[in-house]
């Protein structure tokens, strides 16, 4: 079930942060975005449309809580930028991605058949797995014409 806005809220009072207007703001943001893998910069841009006053200081240090609390999960594709996914609390793992090389579109992949790899390695390797990062570089059905 995906989480909805009072469950991410919830989860900053749980650990005793307060909703500020500036989080909610980033927050509401990253929701409205959720399908979009966005950086620091990108969410700047947006947020301060609607809120000029504020910094980029305030959007970065609310992505560091909002990682730290599992909100969100931070994303390197190897372009320079950190780039951040919204945690839907769905369980699944989430670290799927399709990345075009040349228009840097990111798209999701939703087939997992990783499952069985992970349970051999664990086993052979004794190694408890929790977590798995997958990228695939190419060409998007724009670029590749």
């Amino acid at each position: 079930m995906k989480r909805d806005l009072d469950n991410y809220k919830d989860s900053l009072r749980n650990e005793g942060y307060k909703l500020t207007y500036q989080r909610e703001a980033i927050l509401n943001t990253i929701l409205e975005n959720r399908e979009e893998h966005l950086s620091c910069d990108e969410i700047y841009n947006i947020v301060s449309k609607d809120n000029p006053e504020i910094g980029i200081a305030t959007v970065y240090r609310t992505l560091q809580l909002f990682e730290k609390l599992d909100i969100v999960y931070k994303l390197n594709f190897d372009d320079g930028f950190s780039r951040y996914e919204l945690n839907q609390g769905t369980g699944d793992h989430h670290h799927h991605h399709l990345i075009c090389l040349k228009c840097g579109k990111v798209m999701e992949v939703k087939l997992d058949l990783l499952d069985s790899l992970e349970k051999k390695i664990e086993n052979d390797e004794n190694f408890a797995i929790v977590d798995h990062n997958v990228q695939f570089y190419g060409y998007c059905s724009d670029c590749k014409s």
